[in-house]
């Protein structure tokens, strides 16, 4: 009997992929001298930060025990935030993960905004809710939804502080106020703003003068690393040492990822001209921007989005920006929704005024010609 081939499927689905501009091949390495606006390093600190420590923590951390550089990561951070206590992830993907699903009962009610990230979308999966999706940054829904839910259940608020993909962010002063007042709890991911937003670079929480319930912060970011971290009281790290999955059954943070992400967070905390270089930068850059007809840059802060539409007029930027020596990938759906491609310009410290200056002229050429 012949074999049917279980995967035979897939290449059809590939092609219907590529038909729609929407399939995905692995990148070239930069080339020498290209000028890169895609990467999240905004403090410029990935390829300035040196450290000498084991590349392999060797087992989880209920296995193998705790590491120096695990505890001096987590004190730092924890300081850094002004909260209780953090417990380090492998990856803000394991950490919005595994804290979802530690904490959220299906029977909880879940207010979700409509453009949260695909893990604290897959957190909640995970943990059987079926959560309440709410329009982008609407706090009146948020508020709506909280006023029509059942009494005598849990309720959670699920936000990300600053959106990327759109360069915005929900009030969250009003939100930790209405959470206040119906009895719910409040998960924030700071992910692209903790190290650029906010006083002392501390986030956009921060800036709001509020403390979530659950704070996940990442250090694949701004501090230049790897791995992630939720922070929040002593009893939230230690349920979550105990039951979140993504960490109690995976080996544990690299040491190395651990205290180079420690370093880099000492070294933001001193040096506020990181930080602001790269809000001036994008200052620079959405101002001159907005010059080009048919070119507007949305959001505030450090990351620029332009969406330009149809796959394939993004993948024509795209294209343009590669030749002339800028590193500018699209982002399509699914990342960003239907009709909404777009190029994602991201400001960091290790750029220049000339490289925003070249970025300028290139776009506004492609934007003559695409």
């Amino acid at each position: 009997m012949k074999r049917i081939d279980p995967l035979a499927h897939l290449g059809a689905a590939l092609d219907a992929l590529d038909a729609r501009g929407l399939r995905r091949h692995p990148r070239a390495p930069q080339q020498p001298g290209a000028i890169s606006f895609c990467s999240n390093d905004y403090l410029g600190l990935a390829a300035r930060t040196r450290i000498d420590a084991p590349s392999g923590a060797g087992a989880s951390r209920l296995v193998a025990g705790e590491r120096t550089e695990h505890e001096a990561l987590e004190r730092e951070v924890a300081s850094f935030l002004g909260v209780e206590s953090c417990l380090a992830f492998t990856s803000g993907y394991a950490a919005n993960v595994g804290a979802l699903s530690a904490l959220l009962e299906p029977d909880d009610v879940v207010i979700s905004d409509a453009l949260n990230h695909a893990s604290l979308i897959d957190g909640m999966r995970l943990a059987r809710v079926r959560p309440v999706v709410v329009p982008h940054n609407d706090a009146a829904a948020i508020e709506r939804a909280l006023v029509g839910s059942a009494r005598g259940v849990r309720r959670w608020v699920v936000v990300e502080s600053y959106y990327s993909m759109d360069a915005d962010g929900p009030d969250l002063g009003r939100l930790r106020r209405l959470c206040d007042e119906h009895d719910a709890a409040l998960v924030v991911d700071e992910a692209h703003a903790a190290g650029v937003l906010g006083p002392d670079g501390r986030g956009r929480c921060a800036e709001a003068g509020i403390t979530p319930d659950v704070l996940v912060v990442t250090l694949g970011k701004s501090f230049g690393s790897q791995g992630a971290l939720v922070g929040g009281r002593a009893v939230l790290r230690e349920w979550l040492w105990n039951r979140a999955r993504s960490f109690v059954f995976s080996t544990g943070l690299s040491p190395a990822s651990a205290e180079a992400g420690r370093a880099a967070v000492a070294r933001a905390r001193a040096e506020p001209a990181l930080r602001e270089r790269a809000l001036r930068l994008a200052t620079r850059a959405r101002t001159k921007l907005a010059a080009i007809e048919g070119i507007q840059p949305l959001g505030f802060g450090h990351v620029v989005p332009i969406v330009l539409g149809a796959p394939a007029r993004a993948l024509a930027f795209s294209k343009h920006l590669a030749a002339a020596g800028i590193d500018l990938p699209a982002i399509r759906p699914p990342t960003v929704p239907d009709g909404t491609s777009r190029l994602r310009l991201t400001l960091t410290a290790s750029h220049t005024d000339d490289d925003v200056d070249t970025l300028v002229r290139e776009i506004a050429a492609a934007a003559r010609f695409t």
